[in-house]
């Protein structure tokens, strides 16, 4: 058993009965479909390091609840464009939104390893829920694109929420609504931050899926680490015994 496993074995006093995932990055290759239908704009992807770093200042307004995320989308493209010296007017903004996102939901694609952790979870009789930090209608019209949506007994968004992670209401809003106390709940997603630590700070078990170890940070005290969500299962079965309904 690794030492990730020991650890959480030695700590966990109560059985893991619901399993919380985010999506984008975690279930879904979404940043491989955003530089894609980015490069589709332009012609080129050499700009993605601006387009993230301007979606992350735009992304936190959303989290701070300043603006919501139909108004976040427009006013990324018409930065982003400026930034590269294009002084967009309102229709050419939301014409070039509307294409990237078109491009973009053409690109959704799951990871191999999400499919197959969405069936153990399902045999394991373990309660599932999705919680992500976006618009409700994207996520759902994404979640059931991909054939998955039906392996969630919830899905909690932000933008219907009005709270984003790493607020402990949204993951406790996904506890409460599937029966089960944080201490009961694993949530496991890409954001060390967001995801991990957060939900860690909730009550409930954090586990970062860093699948890129050679360029990310150590993962603070009171979080576990998997590389890929194959190693999920065994994370909950070395630790826990299997929940029955």
């Amino acid at each position: 058993m690794t030492s990730a496993l020991l650890s959480i074995a030695a700590e966990k006093t109560e059985e893991i009965r619901a399993v919380c995932l985010d999506v984008d990055d975690t279930l879904v290759d979404y940043a491989r479909s955003a530089r894609s239908a980015l490069a589709e704009l332009l012609g080129h992807d050499d700009a993605w390091p601006i387009w993230q770093r301007i979606t992350d200042e735009h992304l936190s307004r959303v989290i701070a609840g300043e603006v919501d995320y139909h108004r976040m989308r427009n006013e990324r493209t018409r930065a982003f464009f400026a930034n590269l010296g294009e002084d967009l007017d309102d229709v050419q903004v939301a014409a070039l939104e509307q294409r990237r996102q078109m491009a973009m939901e053409r690109g959704w694609r799951l990871f191999p390893d999400a499919l197959p952790l969405l069936h153990w979870l399902r045999s394991a009789n373990l309660r599932v829920a999705a919680v992500t930090n976006a618009s409700g209608p994207h996520q759902r019209a994404k979640l059931a694109g991909l054939g998955v949506l039906d392996f969630f007994d919830h899905v909690v968004i932000a933008g219907e929420l009005g709270a984003a992670k790493p607020d402990p209401v949204i993951f406790h809003t996904a506890c409460v609504a599937m029966g089960v106390s944080p201490a009961q709940t694993l949530h496991v997603g890409d954001r060390l931050d967001q995801d991990a630590v957060g939900a860690r700070d909730a009550g409930m078990h954090g586990v970062w899926l860093n699948r890129d170890p050679g360029a990310q940070p150590a993962a603070p005290e009171g979080v576990w680490v998997v590389n890929t969500l194959a190693e999920l299962p065994e994370l909950l079965v070395s630790a826990v015994p299997s929940p029955r309904r």
